[in-house]
C-alpha cells in the first residue's frame, strides 16, 4: 500500500493535478480498447473451434 501511495504523489508532482484526469481517461481508454481486442480473439479462437468440431463431425458420417 505504501508502494502506491509513493508511486501515486511522484504522479502529482510529475505531471500536477490538473493532467491526471486527462492521464487516467486515456489509461482507461487504452486498457477498454485492449480489453476488446482480447475478447475478439478469444470469440475468433472458439469460432474456429467450433468450425473444427463441425467440419470434424459432417467428415465422420
Amino acid at each position: 500500500n505504501t508502494e502506491i501511495l509513493l508511486i501515486g504523489f511522484i504522479v502529482l508532482l510529475l505531471f500536477g493535478g490538473k493532467k491526471i484526469p486527462e492521464l487516467m481517461r486515456g489509461l482507461g481508454k487504452g486498457i477498454r480498447e485492449f480489453n476488446n481486442a482480447k475478447n475478439a480473439i478469444n470469440d475468433e479462437i472458439h469460432e474456429g473451434i467450433k468450425d473444427a468440431e463441425r467440419k470434424s463431425i459432417s467428415d465422420n458420417r
